[in-house]
């Protein structure tokens, strides 16, 4: 697709990515960091694109950017767009950004086509939505709803070492309204909640459409710094069955973990379990040395809290197994969780709609990772999700959406949004 077949929305959709992109290069990739240099530039260039179209800012206690478009009745609960601009280190640019701009693309066009939307059209533009800055789940939107725990704001920022309190009164921010939970919008006064988001799987990809349309956000648990905990010990003089060999008893639990895995998909249930980081203390180890501690992360995530449940019970049950056969204990240490979201039915029935008036095959897919949008659900606002076609993942340089498909999202949100109160509610 070329430039001039895009939407006009579209066209400024590309053109804000392209100045984000120029303004927050961190070879390989890009980096906007929560409560940062990246995320407040990114914020203020939104910003300023959403005011030339006649959109309202106003910022909350906790940073949160609010871009208000007025529709015909403003005293009817509003449609919210959003998304977050912070980045990893070095990832992508359009992991967050694209669903910002997204939304304002839908601004460009209710204006360039003298449309007004049939209620209050607000861009909610987050912050510190990835974990990799803070080791909490969408603080921003949290806080956004009044709903951020007042503890969470004694999390330390993993480049710094600052708390969330620090940095956010850094940006000149009020913590302590956060604390008291001062919320920045009532959760009773939006209609519905939409987020667009590149896949960060291969779903759409596979199946050569641009656009999905998400059914759920998966929940999940994570323990960031578990140990399988046996004896150092000489390779050649301590015989088998002496041996405590936290390498043998890591690997069963991970056999046996998967075990319970290929249970679960023959049942029809989805789940993924990862252990992304496996390391062993280079003090210690040794090529002549029986390993004696292991340390590990288990990440494990579905949309289903029942196979969480299922999942986690074997994992202890494994650690009691796998420590008496191999003479092995597992330590468990920090557990961080994050809880499933449903998306709306009535919602999702909407965008069914939209994309069939405009003759769009949008298939229903999960989402593996977790979004904002996932805040809203639970704090029971009807929300939506639509996924953007994406090579290559996310949370990496190599990102690859297409703009023409970032702007067939943007025509089926598009029509959603003026169709909206034509729609059966819930």
């Amino acid at each position: 697709m070329t430039s001039a077949s895009l939407t006009a929305g579209g066209r400024l959709a590309g053109q804000v990515l392209d100045r984000l992109a120029a303004a927050t290069t961190d070879a390989p990739g890009i980096t906007r960091v929560a409560y940062g240099p990246g995320e407040r530039l990114a914020h203020a260039m939104v910003r300023e694109e959403a005011e030339k179209l006649g959109a309202v800012a106003r910022v909350d206690v906790a940073g949160n950017l609010y871009l208000t478009l007025k529709g015909r009745n403003p005293d009817l609960p509003a449609i919210v767009i959003g998304s977050h601009l912070d980045s990893v280190p070095h990832g992508g640019n359009f992991d967050g950004a694209a669903g910002v701009v997204a939304g304002l693309a839908v601004m460009a066009e209710l204006v360039g086509q003298k449309m007004q939307p049939p209620r209050d059209l607000i861009l909610l533009v987050t912050r510190a939505e990835e974990a990799a800055w803070f080791p909490l789940s969408y603080p921003g939107s949290e806080a956004a709803l009044g709903l951020l725990q007042p503890q969470a704001l004694e999390a330390r920022r993993s480049d710094s070492g600052r708390t969330l309190a620090e940095h956010m009164q850094e940006e000149g921010f009020d913590p302590d309204a956060v604390r008291r939970g001062v919320a920045g919008i009532d959760a009773s006064r939006i209609a519905a909640f939409v987020e667009v988001h590149i896949e960060q799987g291969p779903r759409l990809v596979a199946v050569d459409v641009p656009v999905g349309i998400v059914t759920g956000i998966a929940g999940g648990f994570r323990y960031v710094d578990a140990k399988c905990l046996g004896a150092y010990g000489h390779s050649g003089a301590e015989p088998r069955f002496a041996r405590h060999d936290s390498v043998l008893g890591f690997a069963d639990m991970v056999a046996g973990l998967e075990a319970e895995w290929d249970a679960l998909e023959r049942d029809g249930h989805e789940a993924t379990i990862t252990f992304g980081r496996v390391e062993s203390d280079p003090s210690q180890h040794g090529g002549s040395r029986v390993l004696g501690e292991l340390r590990f992360t288990l990440d494990v995530r579905s949309a289903d809290a029942s196979v969480l449940e299922r999942i986690e019970a074997r994992l202890h049950a494994l650690f009691a197994e796998v420590g008496a056969r191999r003479g092995v204990t597992f330590e468990a240490g920090p557990r961080f969780t994050w809880e499933p979201a449903t998306m709306s039915p009535a919602l999702i029935a909407g965008l069914d709609r939209a994309a069939q008036d405009i003759q769009m095959p949008a298939p229903h897919v999960p989402s593996g990772a977790g979004h904002d949008a996932a805040t809203f659900a639970g704090a029971g606002v009807p929300t939506a999700m639509l996924f953007v076609r994406n090579e290559n993942g996310s949370h990496n340089p190599h990102e690859a959406m297409d703009i023409a498909d970032l702007d067939q999202a943007i025509r089926l949100l598009f029509r959603f949004v003026t169709d909206f109160d034509n729609l059966d509610q819930p």
